[in-house]
C-alpha cells in the first residue's frame, strides 16, 4: 500500500466483457480476465442416438484440444430429455461469474429432422453437477400446433433487461426457419413468455444456429443462412431487441463445403477471436481468426482435437474450473502442465502465509486489491492442505460494518497464532484508514472482532515522513516475546504485550535499515538469526522488490549483505512488481517458500500506476546459502508443486 495512497487513478480499459460486467466504479471484476488461463469445449459427436450427448473437451492455449472421460457423454441425455437425445450444446458463464448456463437442442435424429419441439436448460455453479429442465415450446404457448422444430438454442446476458436471453431458430409448416427470443425465468427452468421474432434476413430466407457476441458495444449474430447458398453470415446491432440489424452480405466460412453451427469466442488475454463452424458434410471443423469479427483467417494447421465434434461452444475458463472439472473426469495424458501462479484469483495483494497448529492447514491472508486507489475496505482469507489448490474462505473483516474507528484503506494484514491456556487464539493485525489495528479470532478464517482503537496510530518521536502500515507480528522463539514492526519510509517495532492487543510501553523504536526501505517488513527467524525483509521503490513501480538483512536480536541492529536482493521482477517473462512479502517455513523441516505480489499477469504492465491496485499474488521456493545468506529468488509462472499430504 502506497505513500500518495488518496490518488485517484483511472481505471484503464481492459476491454473484455467480464471487466464490463462491474457498473461500480472502481470494483474488481467478478472473475479478472487474467484468471482466464484454459477453455473448456463442449460438443456433442454423431446423429447416433447414444452421440447425442453432452461432451466435454479442454485446452491450455485455445488450439489444442483434448476429449475428457474418454470422449463419452458427461450428462445422461435420457435423463434430461423428452426425447432421448440432446444436440448443439451452448455454454455461457452468468454475470456472476460463477454460475453458468446451457441449452441444448431436446431431439435424436434418428426421429427426423423435424421431430422436435423442446429444448433443455441446465444451470450449473461447478460445471460438474447440473439442474435440467425441459421447455417444450409447443404444449407451453399456444398457437403453436403447425410447430415442425426447434434447433440450436443460445443464451446472452442481456444488460439493459437485466435477464438471461435465450434464442433459438424455430420453423412453422409452411414457412422458414427464423430466430426468435424469449428470456428465461430466474431459475433458468421455465421461459417468462411466449418466444418473440429477434433476427430473420431482409431476403426473408430462413436462418438457424445464431450465435451472437458482444464486442465494444455492439451484438454480433453470426447464423446460418438456408439460401440455394446456404452459409455462414453476420448482422449487428447495438440493441438486441430492437429489430433493427444492419446486414453483411458477404459469406464468412473459409470453404465451399456444407457448414453450420458457428460460434465465436475470444482468445484469453487477446484482442483476437476464433470463429469455428462444424463442416458437418466432411465430419470436420475449421477454425477461423479474426480481430474485428468481419475478416477471417483459417487456421486450421494450428489445431489439433483428439475427437470429432459436432456442433458445441467454447467457454474460456479458469485455472480452479479447470481443475474441477478433471478432477471429475480425468486430466488428458497430453495436456499441458498448468501454472501455479498466481496461486489466487482475483485481484490480491500484500500476503501473509500462516500454517495453522489447529486445523494443520495453510493460510493467505491479502489486501483485496483491485479498486482504484487502493480504495478496499474488507479483507479475506484462502485456505489450503497443498500450497497450491486455495479455498476462498470468504470476508473475514469488514471495515465498514466491524471496525468503527477506520472504515476505509483496508491493507496489507499480518497474523499470527498463539496458544493462551490450552487453547488457540488468532490476532490479526491490519491497516485501516493508515492506521494499525487487530482483531482476534478463535480460528483462523473467523470471525475476527476488532479491539476497538487502533494499536499504532501515530509516527515514531523523530519520524515526520511515511505512514502507520503495513503491520508484521512475529514470536522469538528464543524468548517467546512477540513483536510488531509496521512503517511506511521507516521501520518501526514494539514488544506486544502479552494481551496480544497492545504495546509494552517504552519499547517503540525505530531500527535503521537504508535508503532502499519503503515498507513491507516481514521477519523470520533461521539458525540463530533473525532476517528482516523489506521492499524497495514503489509498488506502481515495475522494479519494486525485495531486499533482506540479518540481525542477532528481533530488534536490530542490521546487517545488510552487499547483495541483498531476495526477489525482483523477470520482464522476459513478463514478470514485474515482485514485492511486498511474507515466508512460510514448512514445520519441523527446513524448508521455506516466499509468498508476494507482483503486477497481474499478463495485463497489469500495460495498466500505467493502475498496476499497482491490479496485483496478483505468488508462492517460489526460498533457499539459503551455505553460509547463511539468501539465494536471490527467481519468479516463476510454474510456481511449485503441491506438498505430498
Amino acid at each position: 500500500m502506497k505513500r500518495i495512497f488518496f490518488c485517484l487513478i483511472s481505471l484503464l480499459s481492459l476491454s473484455t466483457s467480464i471487466q464490463a460486467q462491474n457498473s461500480a466504479k472502481g470494483v474488481p471484476p467478478v472473475i479478472a480476465e487474467k484468471d482466464l488461463t484454459a477453455y473448456l469445449f463442449v460438443y456433442f459427436i454423431g446423429n447416433k442416438v447414444e452421440e447425442e450427448a453432452v461432451n466435454y473437451a479442454v485446452s491450455s492455449d485455445g488450439y489444442h484440444y483434448y476429449a475428457l472421460n474418454n470422449n463419452k457423454p458427461i450428462l445422461d441425455s435420457k435423463a434430461i430429455s423428452s426425447t432421448g437425445g440432446v444436440r448443439d450444446p451452448h455454454i455461457l458463464r452468468g454475470d456472476d461469474g460463477k454460475t453458468f448456463y446451457m441449452v441444448l437442442t431436446d431431439m435424436t435424429s434418428s426421429k427426423g429432422w423435424d421431430s422436435n419441439r423442446a429444448m433443455v436448460l441446465l444451470k450449473s455453479t461447478d460445471l460438474v453437477n447440473w439442474k435440467s429442465s425441459i421447455v417444450n415450446i409447443q404444449t407451453t404457448f399456444p398457437g403453436n400446433e403447425n410447430l415442425k422444430r426447434v434447433w440450436a438454442p443460445q443464451t446472452i446476458y442481456d444488460a439493459k433487461a437485466g435477464k438471461y436471453m435465450i434464442y433459438f431458430s424455430m420453423q412453422h409448416a409452411g414457412g422458414p426457419d427464423k430466430i426468435y427470443y424469449a428470456y428465461a425465468n430466474k431459475d433458468f427452468t421455465a421461459l417468462e413468455s411466449e418466444p418473440k421474432l429477434l433476427f430473420v434476413p431482409k431476403s426473408g430466407n430462413a436462418c438457424i444456429d445464431g450465435d451472437i457476441i458482444e464486442k465494444d458495444g455492439e451484438y454480433h449474430l453470426f447464423y446460418k443462412t438456408e439460401t440455394n447458398t446456404p452459409g455462414i453470415k453476420v448482422a449487428v446491432t447495438k440493441d438486441l431487441t430492437s429489430g433493427k440489424w444492419i446486414e453483411n452480405d458477404n459469406y464468412l466460412q473459409q470453404t465451399k463445403d456444407g457448414v453450420e453451427g458457428s460460434s465465436v469466442f475470444k482468445l484469453n488475454n487477446s484482442d483476437e477471436y476464433i470463429l469455428m463452424y462444424d463442416v458437418y458434410t466432411k465430419g470436420r471443423y475449421q477454425f477461423t481468426k479474426t480481430k474485428d469479427l468481419e475478416s477471417f483467417s483459417v487456421i486450421d494447421n494450428d489445431i489439433s482435437m483428439d475427437f470429432n465434434p459436432r456442433h458445441g461452444t467454447i467457454l474460456p475458463i479458469t485455472r480452479s474450473e479447470l481443475k474441477r472439472i478433471t478432477d471429475k473426469w480425468g486430466t488428458p495424458a497430453k495436456l499441458p502442465k498448468v501454472n501455479h501462479n498466481p496461486v489466487l484469483e482475483g485481484y490480491y495483494a500484500d500476503p501473509e502465509i500462516l500454517y495453522s497448529n489447529k486445523t494443520k492447514k495453510y493460510y493467505i491472508y491479502p489486501t483485496s486489491d483491485g479498486f482504484d486507489g487502493w480504495s478496499g475496505y474488507y479483507f479475506k482469507t484462502f485456505s489450503s492442505d497443498n500450497l497450491v489448490d486455495w479455498k476462498d474462505e470468504g470476508i473475514i473483516l469488514d471495515l465498514k460494518k466491524d471496525v468503527p474507528w477506520g472504515n476505509r484503506n483496508a491493507w496489507a494484514p499480518c497474523i499470527v497464532e498463539k496458544k493462551i491456556k490450552g487453547k488457540y487464539k488468532y490476532f490479526y493485525y491490519f491497516t485501516a484508514a493508515q492506521k494499525v489495528g487487530v482483531a482476534v479470532s478463535d480460528n483462523p478464517t473467523g470471525p475476527f472482532k476488532d479491539s476497538g482503537k487502533a494499536i499504532v496510530a501515530t509516527r515514531p518521536e523523530g519520524i515526520h515522513d511515511g505512514q502507520e502500515i503495513d503491520p508484521d507480528v512475529f514470536t522469538d522463539p528464543k524468548t517467546g516475546k512477540s513483536y510488531l514492526y509496521w512503517g511506511n519510509m521507516y521501520m518501526g517495532v514494539a514488544e506486544l504485550n502479552p494481551d496480544m492487543v497492545s504495546l509494552k510501553p517504552g519499547t517503540q523504536k525505530v531500527i535503521a535499515v537504508n535508503p532502499s526501505f519503503r515498507e513491507g517488513t516481514y521477519v523470520i527467524y533461521r539458525n540463530g538469526k533473525y532476517y528482516f525483509f523489506w521492499s524497495e521503490d514503489d509498488t506502481r513501480s515495475p522494479k519494486y522488490k525485495v531486499r533482506y538483512g540479518i540481525s542477532n536480536s528481533p530488534t536490530g541492529p542490521l546487517e545488510i549483505p552487499e547483495n541483498n536482493i531476495v526477489i525482483q521482477g523477470k520482464p522476459e517473462e513478463g514478470i514485474y512488481a515482485t514485492g511486498h512479502n511474507s515466508v512460510l517455513q514448512i514445520p519441523n523441516k527446513d524448508e521455506w517458500y516466499i509468498t508476494y505480489h507482483r503486477f497481474s499477469y499478463p495485463t497489469g504492465i500495460k495498466m500505467g500506476d493502475a498496476g499497482g491496485f491490479h496485483r496478483e499474488v505468488c508462492i517460489d521456493k526460498l533457499e539459503f546459502n551455505a553460509d547463511g545468506t539468501i539465494k536471490q529468488v527467481v519468479p516463476t509462472h510454474a510456481g511449485i508443486e503441491a506438498l505430498k499430504k
